[in-house]
């Protein structure tokens, strides 16, 4: 890359940061604007069926094995638990990881466009050894998968 490009590279993302920052100062930016959908009642839930509830309008899953998820049996870390969540289904709506024994089952959530290959690739947190569940919400019902991740301590298998 020579000269000229990364200075206008460097030009570019200097006005794009201005202009962020003149509207934020502006008022036009705000956390409560920006953050408008987020589902903080669904991400505070204590419980799955709850959080369900509050996400999707309902609880009720049905296992399938459209639903695929991806997770280590063994986590060496639960701090970082790679997670990935797909389909092949049609007109799939959102796609959600929730936790069972986490203090807050729900760790992910997306509303999906209409998509030729719906899934998510992420990484969630588990306090201890637990079900991780793969939840997809297509044609207005809800399917899921799910997989027990055991988190050792030490990664000694303990």
């Amino acid at each position: 890359m020579n000269f000229d490009v990364k200075r206008r590279l460097m030009l570019k993302g200097s006005m794009a940061a201005g202009l962020a920052t003149v509207a934020a100062a502006a008022g036009l930016l705000s956390p409560t604007v920006v953050l408008a959908a987020w589902p903080k009642a669904a991400f505070e839930a204590k419980s799955i069926n709850n959080a369900l509830s509050s996400l999707l309008g309902s609880s009720a899953m049905t296992d399938s094995g459209d639903v695929k998820i991806k997770a280590p049996s063994i986590a060496e870390n639960g701090a970082v638990v790679n997670v990935v969540v797909k389909t092949k289904m049609s007109d799939v709506e959102s796609i959600s990881i929730l936790v069972e024994k986490n203090g807050n089952p729900l760790a992910f959530s997306a509303d999906l466009a209409k998509s030729a290959d719906p899934f998510v690739k992420t990484r969630v947190k588990l306090g201890q050894t637990s079900k991780v569940i793969g939840v997809i919400k297509a044609g207005g019902k809800i399917y899921s998968a799910s997989r027990i991740v055991k988190v050792t301590v030490g990664g000694c298998g303990g």
